[in-house]
């Protein structure tokens, strides 16, 4: 006889099931009554889960849809999943790879016979086949299979993306995922069956095709596709650069480690930024009206360390640039605006000392001095230690933020003068062909590492403060990126490889009786695909080691 056990419901409905009840069978019904959207997974003890999971001790059990965003997770994933489907039934040949996102929009390269894009008519074609998936709601079964035969199926399917993952686990069983004989990798749960995913649609963009998809905010509606040019660009020169250095995939860059090869390929890594700072230098150079350098991204994109390289890429092309920092005209703690929930907001524009900051600038632009603050992170107050500044004709000013972009932040400064740079951390590097990752996940790693080093956070605050970091950015960076005069690329495709040992074990410190537990199991999870590298091995002028530590510049 099966023991009883005790389930605890959204409001606090309990109610007693046998073990080895699956969660699906406690859904009432298949959707949310308010909203009208497919419930996809569970949260089961603050675990995100699948209707397949069998329940065996007293349990929390949240439904989830799109709207938050574990369920948006699976929903992407899913689609991402479905999407790589319905590319190989529609076009055998096409060689297919998701890349990255562009807002709520996931953007798609493709090519055939060697000619990348995709017109219209295959859009609609694609668009076709993948509506008819929807359409017959398909079962997505979660499945387990021996290493060997994971091995001999993705070998003979052709999928060497998800051989090489492959190739540096030592697990005697792989889950993965299938629908209609099509098999995949398992990097989180996904949803039962293909009905669901009801909500995108496809369109022609650059070498490939965007997937259009709602955000947590918009669902069910997709919102518009905005293209943003400076960012276009920059993914393409990425992923050149990925090309120069063979590696888009994890599994590759494991081969590498695994090889031994990896002192060369940081190198070539660190030599490709070094070549880009140099190319800005040399528009910033050229650009004779140019004054007032500002860089600006979102958080942990590695703004610091970015303006002190190019500080010197500037000397060597004769000009004499200043510093300063952004973060230290923070208005002091008690003057921060609050979220809605009560919360430092510290994204807000307000968040600033605007006032003090332009009184500098239109000192320093009339050559007179100024006193030069520092801003205390643990006194949360903006302080100063007798250093001061002035200009001399000919020289610039760099000055780096997360508000340099927005006109609102400098109205002081002649926009003529200006030279707006945006800076962030854009991995190219994918799990696999149709499995991203995302940026948003390379810089809250970033951020996790340094602000335990070095602002004495623990993980758990950190993990809950980036929601309203994303939030902030959404509303205050974002929208100015494409003032940008020049765009750069800070993330390094060995980075991962380096963080995920501490981050991993800062990580485990979340346990399962807080709401941040599946989020943060989501990261070391996908952590754990890749294989150690030494921060030994990162030089210290490296953008890295504004996070890890090491550094030979001073901040």
């Amino acid at each position: 006889m099966k023991k009883i056990i005790t389930i605890t419901l959204e409001g606090g409905r309990q109610v007693t099931v046998p073990t080895q009840t699956l969660v699906g069978e406690l859904l009432e019904r298949p959707f949310e009554e308010s909203t009208g959207l497919p419930y996809l997974g569970a949260l089961v003890n603050n675990e995100l889960v699948t209707f397949g999971y069998a329940l065996d001790i007293d349990s929390t059990v949240r439904f989830v849809t799109m709207k938050q965003p574990s369920g948006l997770q699976i929903y992407v994933r899913s689609l991402s999943f479905l999407l790589a489907k319905a590319v190989k039934d529609a076009f055998p040949a096409a060689s297919f790879s998701v890349e990255h996102a562009i807002g709520p929009a996931l953007y798609c390269e493709f090519s055939i016979d060697g000619k990348p894009g995709m017109d219209t008519a295959q859009a609609a074609t694609l668009e076709k086949a993948l509506r008819l998936l929807v359409d017959q709601d398909l079962p997505i079964q979660r499945s387990r299979m021996s290493y060997t035969a994971a091995i001999e199926q993705f070998t003979r399917n052709g999928q060497d993306d998800k051989v090489a993952l492959l190739r540096h686990r030592n697990t005697p069983k792989v889950v993965t995922y299938v629908c209609d004989g099509f098999c995949d990798l398992a990097y989180g749960p996904m949803t039962r069956s293909t009905g669901g995913l009801k909500f995108f649609h496809i369109q022609p963009y650059s070498d490939g095709f965007v997937l259009l998809m709602p955000s947590a905010d918009s669902a069910p509606e997709i919102p518009e596709f905005k293209p943003i040019r400076s960012l276009t660009a920059t993914f393409k020169e990425s992923n050149h650069w990925g090309r120069i250095l063979g590696v888009n995939t994890v599994g590759r860059l494991n081969d590498i480690i695994a090889a031994g090869e990896i002192g060369d390929f940081i190198k070539v890594a660190e030599a490709l930024h070094e070549k880009k700072i140099a190319q800005i230098a040399d528009q910033i150079a050229s650009t004779k009206s140019a004054r007032w350098i500002l860089i600006a991204g979102p958080s942990s994109s590695g703004k610091t360390t970015f303006a002190k390289r190019l500080a010197i890429q500037l000397r060597v092309c004769g000009l004499r640039p200043v510093t300063l920092g952004g973060d230290d005209y923070f208005v002091d703690r008690e003057k921060t605006p609050k979220t809605e929930t009560g919360e430092y907001d510290f994204e807000h524009l307000n968040a600033m000392d605007i006032e003090a900051l332009n009184k500098d600038l239109t000192d320093l632009d009339a050559f007179r001095e100024i006193k030069v603050p520092t801003y205390d992170f643990h006194l949360g107050k903006r302080i100063y230690k007798g250093k001061t500044m002035h200009l001399e004709p000919g020289q610039v000013v760099i000055l780096e933020g997360i508000h340099s972009l927005d006109p609102n932040l400098t109205p002081s400064v002649p926009a003529d003068k200006k030279f707006h740079i945006f800076i962030s951390a854009m991995t190219q590097l994918n799990l696999d062909h149709n499995n991203r990752i995302p940026t948003t996940d390379n810089r809250f790693i970033r951020r996790l590492v340094r602000d335990h080093r070095y602002r004495g956070h623990s993980a758990e605050r950190t993990l809950a403060m980036w929601p309203n970091v994303g939030r902030g950015e959404r509303r205050w960076i974002f929208p100015f990126q494409d003032n940008a005069d020049a765009v750069f690329n800070s993330a390094l495709d060995y980075e991962l490889a380096v963080l995920a040992t501490e981050a991993r074990s800062l990580l485990a410190d979340i346990k399962p009786d807080t709401s941040l537990y599946a989020e943060a199991r989501r990261i070391m999870e996908f952590l754990s695909q890749f294989l150690p590298v030494s921060r030994d091995l990162a030089p210290p002028t490296s953008i890295l080691r504004e996070f890890i530590g090491g550094s030979s510049f001073e901040y």
